[in-house]
């Protein structure tokens, strides 16, 4: 019998975590050809989240969890839980259902078609326009900066063959860009379509900084293309500036008496260049950070807690 692992990463989801539960327990009621697990992973929440996983985890065997024991972030604790999956197949689906669990029928049967990646694609979003057209605009963004073919509009939801966990696994990232992971290890994806809902319940837990940081990782890690172009605006900018320091030292040379230089055009250059590179060492600063970060190799997560293992 085929054994599925579905992957739920949480924190703070006291509202949603038990309906995320019952709704992949009612799908696997119906699957009755498949054995499965549903792997829940805390990033120490600090709300009832917990407590209601304990209860259910408690009463259903087919329920384990893991509890860090501090938060990690959205990036690592997702990825770490994908490797303690024990099944054919591990599913990575969110807690807010705003991928819904309706979609693992649809990634199962990719799968029995011989799919190795099948993955969930946004094709419209209940949310805010401005965020998704906001989000649609990094997609094309990074797209065309990136090394790689990148996925629009994936957001790591998906069902992946334990050939492809096992590949991961191996890359060994200690601060993973996991969707730019799965484009850049290849294989034949199938494509499931959905329309994104309005988170009902509870308030999600991205800001501004969690997205910045999502957002830089994956430029960073698939694209030098934003460091040739600060070496490149720095030679144009040196030497225009050669050039019009040539050309106000002869001016000044033929007209020594009537030619006054004037202070405007000092301040307004030494404020465009300040600024000019005030930006590129920000993003140079960006790049040394993300192989800072690589370089330590420290754990993905540490658990504090396993429960039903």
């Amino acid at each position: 019998m085929p054994f599925i692992s579905i992957v739920t990463p949480c924190f703070n989801e006291e509202e949603n975590i038990e309906e995320v539960y019952q709704k992949v327990k009612e799908i696997f009621d119906t699957l009755r050809d498949y054995a499965y697990e549903h792997i829940f992973i805390d990033n120490a929440s600090t709300d009832k989240t917990l407590e209601i996983l304990k209860s259910i985890a408690n009463q259903d065997k087919n329920v384990k969890i893991i509890v860090n024991s501090r938060n990690f972030g959205h990036l690592r604790s997702p990825f770490y839980a994908l490797f303690q999956a024990k099944g054919d197949a591990v599913v990575l689906l969110s807690a807010d259902l705003q991928e819904p669990p309706s979609l693992i029928p649809e990634f199962i049967k990719k799968w029995e078609e011989g799919f190795k990646v099948v993955i969930a694609v946004k094709k419209e979003s209940q949310e805010s326009r401005i965020i998704f057209y906001l989000r649609k605009l990094y997609y094309n963004l990074i797209s065309k900066l990136s090394e790689i073919e990148l996925i629009k509009d994936f957001s790591g939801s998906g069902l992946y063959d334990r050939v492809i966990i096992n590949i991961i696994k191996n890359l060994n990232d200690p601060y993973p860009y996991f969707r730019g992971i799965i484009s850049e290890i290849g294989f034949e994806k199938a494509i499931v379509e959905y329309v994104q809902s309005k988170r009902i319940k509870g308030k999600t837990k991205n800001n501004f900084y969690t997205l910045y940081d999502l957002g830089m990782l994956g430029l960073t890690s698939y694209s030098k293309i934003p460091l040739r172009v600060a070496t490149l605006c720095g030679f144009v900018m040196s030497l225009i500036s050669l050039l019009v320091a040539l050309g106000y030292f002869i001016y000044k040379i033929l007209f020594w008496q009537r030619f006054s230089l004037g202070i405007a055009p000092l301040i307004i250059g030494l404020f465009f260049f300040s600024s000019i590179q005030l930006f590129f060492l920000g993003l140079l600063g960006e790049y040394i950070g993300t192989i800072y970060t690589k370089v330590l190799n420290r754990p993905l997560v540490i658990e504090k807690e396993r429960i039903n293992f």
